[in-house]
């Protein structure tokens, strides 16, 4: 049964110059430490493969938010979500501490896609309850 869709759009641009403004502080804000490292991998080779990778992230986790209700309130953080990618490259939400437990609590299961081009990422995730 679905507990909640989210989707969301962002401008790379506009992470751009966040990341221009503030350095590497924002990217640490918003991505885990698995996402960082790969953040940083990717930015090392391409600047706008890691920049894409960053805008992704941030989108994916505003649908995340949206699709379970709470919005950036605890326990939801950016930090505590993380959208990682199976070897397959198939994109995953790994979650952490109360945002983990609360989640499992209610015997959640979420699906992410997410796709970027040029000027855009966007993002869309689906939460639906585990059967019994």
């Amino acid at each position: 049964m679905i507990f909640g869709t989210g989707t969301d759009v962002c401008d790379l641009r506009r992470i751009a110059a966040t990341l221009a403004r503030k350095g590497d502080r924002f990217a640490e804000k918003v991505l885990g430490p698995g996402e960082l490292k790969v953040f940083h991998f990717r930015r090392a080779k391409v600047e706008a493969r890691g920049l894409a990778y960053l805008g992704t992230r941030f989108s994916a986790k505003e649908a995340f938010s949206k699709a379970i209700g709470l919005g950036l309130h605890m326990p939801m953080t950016w930090r505590a979500c993380e959208i990682l990618n199976h070897p397959s490259g198939q994109p995953y939400v790994q979650l952490h501490g109360e945002l983990a437990g609360w989640f499992e609590a209610r015997r959640l299961r979420a699906h992410v896609t997410l796709s970027d081009e040029s000027d855009y990422a966007v993002s869309f995730v689906v939460v639906e309850t585990e059967s019994p």
